[in-house]
């Protein structure tokens, strides 16, 4: 017993020993480090090298001084955007402590904690409901209370299933007129939505980017309906409070929030019964501009962000030149921030398919709340899902075509 306690004792480090252990290591990651910094910087120097080779060889080929100066303003930008990525790799090397784990791995990890809460809440919760409403949609369902229950061989109350051999998928596509005219009616509402709402909110966020007293305020004004324009309070923007049981006052104070101004101002300038169509759109779009605002909260953030990551050299190289505004505008904020663009384009036309107001949904849910026909319900909720992929799919496969990506 002596000798095995003397052997387990003789191994038991002393403090020393490890603190001689701790600074060994930290002296082998220093000296990592140190050899990865001088590696990244003998690479970051090559590559500045390789910029002024190439800035010469260009301006070689010309006798133009303004070509010259836009190829000369074309090298300071790769310079710049080289020294910043060169200074974030450095601090990475620096930050290294020896972990196993690479950083853009970690980083993955971190992704990944972040939208780990919604992959749980889609299994829990979305699954579920998404396999059950696709049973419905090829089943003919029928309620069953606790006193028929054994007639349709079950335990106890719930909805009989009995497949159908898709009747509800050919119903609603050769016999349901009004469904088919629900979906002509609803892409056709879909197209100047979406491009309006885009419109608004770039024209908004291109504003809400200038330097002014107030801006942080502003964009939270901005952004303000996004939170609290739901449930009742758009009940009341929309005036529709009163259809649900509340007194008419609610109806009163949506007035409030009605602007009539341009209908007036087309009738001053004659421009009111050009076209019914074009009458129509207008008065469509601008009779309910807290509506618009509502719908484009959203994209004004994920605009006013994508602007900001235009760097000021382009706009101090724009300047040197002589771009105006407007130049500037379609020949460098637009190509940069057209990634958002198309991101804003896909959200917004989901939010608008996805509307509750649009003639689609209401069939939807009176088939499900009214009339309790789920079965039918849903397969109008799946053809109709179907007929949003392929229009997302059409709209993105045009438009990713004249998007600009900027690659470092």
């Amino acid at each position: 017993m002596e000798d095995n306690n003397s052997k387990k004792g003789s191994k038991e480090k002393t403090p020393e020993q490890i603190k001689a252990i701790q600074e060994k290591q930290e002296q082998k990651r220093n000296a990592y480090r140190a050899k990865k910094l001088k590696q990244h910087e003998a690479a970051t120097a090559k590559a500045f090298q390789k910029i002024d080779k190439a800035e010469a060889k260009e301006k070689a080929k010309t006798d133009d001084p303004t070509a010259k100066r836009e190829i000369e303003l074309f090298a300071a930008k790769r310079r710049e955007e080289l020294k910043a990525s060169s200074e974030q790799r450095g601090r990475i090397i620096a930050s290294f402590t020896g972990s196993k784990l690479s950083y853009e791995r970690k980083k993955g990890l971190y992704g990944y904690g972040f939208i780990s809460i919604w992959i749980i809440g889609v299994i829990l919760i979305f699954i579920g409901p998404l396999i059950m409403s696709i049973q419905y949609s090829f089943s003919e369902t029928t309620l069953v209370s606790d006193d028929n229950a054994a007639e349709y061989g079950m335990d106890s109350a719930g909805i009989h299933l009995e497949w159908n051999n898709f009747r509800h998928f050919k119903y609603a596509l050769t016999i349901d007129g009004k469904f088919s005219v629900g979906l002509v009616q609803t892409l056709g509402e879909m197209v100047p939505q979406v491009l309006m709402v885009l419109i608004f909110s770039l024209f908004v966020a291109v504003l809400l980017n200038q330097k002014f007293k107030g801006r942080t305020l502003m964009r939270a004004i901005f952004f303000f309906p996004v939170l609290i324009a739901t449930g009742p309070v758009i009940m009341v923007i929309n005036g529709t409070m009163s259809s649900q049981g509340a007194s008419g006052d609610a109806a009163q104070f949506s007035t409030m929030f009605q602007a009539d101004m341009v209908d007036g101002f087309m009738r001053f300038l004659g421009l009111y019964n050009v076209s019914e169509d074009f009458t129509t759109f207008i008065g469509t779009v601008t009779s309910d501009i807290f509506n618009l605002l509502w719908k484009s909260g959203i994209q004004i953030l994920i605009f006013l962000s994508a602007l900001q990551q235009i760097p000021t050299s382009a706009k101090e190289a724009a300047s040197m030149e002589g771009a105006t505004a407007w130049e500037f505008f379609w020949k460098i904020t637009f190509p940069t921030i057209s990634p958002m663009i198309l991101a804003n384009l896909i959200y917004t036309i989901i939010d608008t398919f996805s509307d509750s107001n649009n003639f689609i949904m209401r069939q939807v849910m009176a088939q499900v709340g009214q009339n309790q026909n789920f079965g039918y319900g849903a397969a109008m909720a799946w053809i109709y899902f179907g007929i949003i992929a392929i229009a997302l799919a059409i709209v993105v496969g045009i438009v990713s075509r004249f998007v600009f990506y900027q690659v470092d």
